[in-house]
């Protein structure tokens, strides 16, 4: 029964990323400046003195920074995956110089030994078993390989999240997608056989003239679904005003705040004794 809630899950996830690989890069720029500073983490010690042959993008949505690890490394073999096949189609257009592949993160369908640098932004939030995806990277990185990731932590959309719990209720969070802790991610770590260069949660705040337009970007960036078995439910004119009114109150005079938690991690697999 669970196998299948979350192969569902993952069928979800999956088809709205393939409807949205279009609109995606338009409405992207959290996605960019989360992705821009994560490759800045990449220690310089690591950039001059480790040659990089192999490296793997997980998540790789419309191949956005699949162009810019080729660019930093253009002798090296890529490999761009994602779960989503339409994003690939879409990635395969506009980034054509490395090989694709459709998959799972917590399956990955690599070689042992085989990468020397994997990385991966804002998309391991949408893996329900984390534990796996680190135990998969440890065994597809070579000894001395790094994992660059990013990803969505709880207290994002903290603002959307309370103005609908104003209409539904104190418990309910069937409208908000929920997310791990930075402590959940902080033990789920400190399990795994990587060892820590870097980790932090950092805040990015984004502004908008209307809920409207927020509602608007997390549909054309496929992040509006919702967890598998959770509802939203119907809601009439007058609770949508509420829920309207209650974001009012977070106006900012740079406009309408929408608040996202970003877990940063550089991770290394060390060499065996």
């Amino acid at each position: 029964m669970l196998e299948r809630l979350e192969r569902q899950k993952k069928q979800q996830i999956a088809e709205r990323f393939s409807q949205a690989a279009h609109t995606y890069d338009s409405v992207a720029d959290l996605q960019r400046a989360v992705g821009t500073r994560l490759l800045s983490l990449l220690p310089e010690v690591n950039i001059n003195s480790k040659k990089i042959e192999n490296w793997l993008d997980i998540g790789c949505g419309t191949g956005y920074f699949c162009q810019q690890l080729l660019e930093k490394w253009p002798n090296a073999q890529g490999i761009g995956l994602d779960l989503a096949e339409g994003m690939l189609q879409f990635s395969r257009l506009h980034c054509p110089a490395i090989n694709y592949v459709c998959a799972d993160a917590e399956h990955l369908p690599l070689a042992d030994n085989s990468q020397d640098l994997v990385f991966s932004s804002l998309a391991v939030q949408w893996c329900s078993d984390f534990s796996s995806v680190l135990n998969e990277v440890q065994r597809v990185l070579k000894p001395n390989g790094l994992l660059l990731f990013s990803s969505v932590a709880d207290g994002s959309l903290m603002e959307l999240k309370q103005s609908w719990q104003a209409v539904d209720g104190v418990k309910s969070t069937a409208r908000v997608n929920a997310f791990r802790s930075f402590s959940d991610y902080q033990k789920l770590i400190n399990s795994s056989n990587l060892a820590i260069e870097q980790l932090h949660c950092n805040q990015h705040v984004y502004h908008y003239k209307k809920v409207h337009n927020l509602i608007h970007e997390l549909k054309h960036l496929g992040a509006n679904h919702l967890q598998a078995g959770r509802t939203q439910g119907l809601i009439g004119r007058k609770g949508f005003q509420h829920f309207l009114n209650t974001y009012e109150t977070y106006r900012q005079p740079q406009g309408l705040p929408a608040s996202w938690q970003v877990v940063y991690g550089v991770l290394k697999k060390e060499r065996a004794a």
